[in-house]
């Protein structure tokens, strides 16, 4: 007689388990799609396949909880669930906000075009996105596992145990991790800052490139021949570094010529700002030539012109200067630079004769 009542309170607990398994898919599967509607109707469908998988089990677990409450499994059944389905709600939980954060980055990111010609709101909305993110991520971590620890008995027991000595643990490990945690506020500090953003133009250590990427604690740029740099977070807050485009991505350039000084600059400047005006890159604001210094032997003109950012600048002044160059080798070929000596009469040199050779009777 026991073993049968045995055998009916395992069966019992099977079908109930399993009628809540049931109704936990049905339920969410119901209002998942109840969910979809409304989405779809506001256009905003990225938040919803992300967290599908994580609230389905959600449900599973609060149903499972709602079967099983009114079974007698026995205590030390009840302690392992009890344990268990705090671990598992942990998980659970620290998944959704995961892929929900991700959802909501990924919406961010998807308005705001980084590729569009006037990118800077863009960027910015990118970089503080991006860093937020990874601060969330962080946190969300620390508190899963905070969670999970503290739903086991024993390991909370031993917290309790290390609390006295938690002062010098706190210091050991603040002293070995300082350039970590100095890194980690400064990311922080950047994502309100924002010395630097995505796609941002810098000048680090004496190299032109483009930052690629920005995490916690490191900042990749990308160098112009495509090597990438990496460069801690708080580099860029404790040293001097070139940014072309903290607030807009326009850009000066300059090209530099040296002629003749006996040139005809005016013809030159003229040259100069036809070929700039030609030229489709050229945003329409500058176009200027200059002399900016007289030597001895040349004359050295300055020409500034403008684009809309350093890449396009950057063509734009290779461009100007080759045809300013063609300009002068075809129809200015006095105004290129030109060594001259003059001799003054008396002053040249004395006509040069083989030494003689030394006759024998003077030998």
């Amino acid at each position: 007689m026991p073993d049968i009542s045995l055998t009916n309170i395992t069966s019992l607990a099977a079908v109930s388990i399993a009628i809540s398994v049931v109704a936990a898919f049905l339920i969410h599967w119901v209002l998942y799609a109840i969910a979809v509607r409304v989405v779809r109707a506001r256009m905003t469908p990225i938040l919803l396949p992300a967290i599908f998988q994580p609230t389905r089990w959600l449900v599973v677990l609060f149903a499972l909880g709602a079967g099983i409450q009114p079974l007698e499994l026995g205590p030390r059944v009840e302690a392992l669930w009890s344990i268990g389905s705090k671990m598992l709600f942990a998980l659970l939980a620290g998944w959704l906000l995961l892929r929900t954060l991700r959802a909501v980055r990924q919406m961010i990111e998807s308005h705001s075009d980084i590729n569009a010609e006037d990118n800077l709101k863009a960027r910015q909305r990118h970089t503080r996105v991006r860093i937020l993110y990874r601060i969330a991520q962080s946190m969300i971590a620390v508190l899963v596992i905070a969670m999970v620890l503290i739903a086991i008995p024993g390991v909370r027991s031993i917290g309790v145990t290390l609390a006295a000595s938690a002062g010098l643990v706190g210091l050991a490990v603040g002293a070995a991790a300082q350039p970590a945690l100095k890194n980690l506020i400064a990311g922080i500090q950047m994502a309100f800052s924002e010395p630097i953003r995505l796609d941002d133009v810098v000048i680090v250590e004496g190299e032109w490139g483009r930052i690629e990427d920005i995490t916690l604690t490191f900042v990749a740029v990308r160098i112009w021949d495509d090597r990438r740099m990496v460069v801690p977070v708080s580099y860029f807050l404790e040293k001097p570094f070139q940014n072309w485009t903290t607030r807009t991505s326009d850009l000066l350039g300059t090209v530099f010529f040296y002629v003749d000084p006996a040139a005809d600059v005016g013809r030159i400047r003229d040259a100069f700002v036809d070929a700039v005006k030609a030229n489709s890159r050229w945003d329409g604001r500058v176009a200027i030539l200059q002399v900016t210094d007289h030597r001895a032997d040349a004359l050295e003109l300055r020409g500034l012109l403008s684009a809309r950012n350093a890449g396009i600048a950057f063509d734009l002044r290779c461009e100007v200067r080759e045809a300013v160059m063609d300009f002068l080798r075809m129809q200015m070929p006095e105004a290129l630079v030109r060594s001259r000596h003059r001799l003054e009469p008396g002053e040249g040199f004395e006509q040069w004769a083989p030494p003689t050779r030394p006759s024998a009777a003077a030998e």
